[in-house]
């Protein structure tokens, strides 16, 4: 057991807040993703003993996936509507800027709640390989591994991405 335990906090820990990230972007909601984010990290526990290879970062972001799309289907099954958070984490405290002047902090927080909004508006197949290309630098084949498609679909999706949050950030100017 204590084995198991140093090689997951050697090997998975580290790629903690890619998880989350992930989670976070998957979810929409940062209690839906602490929530997918506990499940992984539990079954990743769990897993440890059964991971070949040294591809731990894909590996875990694959449970996440997994997480997230079993809680979507529980949700489901539920046939209910969740309310929205009364406070939500991104507008509930204060960005922590290097920039000296409160106008520059402002217009940054504004353009990344822009930026949430035009990524949460994207098809969940397309938010999730340009989140793992882009924030997560994670590689075509990595990506196809994460979301278990081929690689010339995550290439399709990731231009059909690109292009639908081009296409919604001009008209939002």
């Amino acid at each position: 057991m204590n084995e198991q335990r140093a090689r997951f906090d050697a090997e998975v820990l580290p790629h903690l807040d890619a998880a989350y990230r992930f989670a976070r972007w998957l979810s929409r909601s940062p209690g839906d993703a602490d929530d997918v984010l506990q499940e992984a990290m539990l079954r990743a526990f769990r897993g440890i003993d059964g991971l070949r290879g040294s591809d731990v970062k894909s590996w875990l972001l694959t449970i996440v996936r997994n997480c997230h799309i079993t809680a979507v289907t529980q949700l489901n099954r539920r046939s209910f509507v969740p309310l929205p958070e009364e406070h939500d984490s991104r507008d509930g405290h204060a960005m922590i800027s290097t920039a000296p002047d409160p106008e520059s902090a402002s217009m940054l927080r504004d353009d990344e709640r822009t930026l949430d909004r035009l990524m949460s508006a994207l098809p969940e197949e397309h938010r999730e390989v340009l989140v793992l290309r882009e924030i997560e630098d994670l590689g075509y084949r990595e990506i196809a591994a994460v979301t278990n498609v081929p690689i010339g679909t995550v290439m399709s999706r990731l231009a059909r991405a690109r292009a639908a949050l081009k296409e919604a950030a001009r008209a939002v100017r």
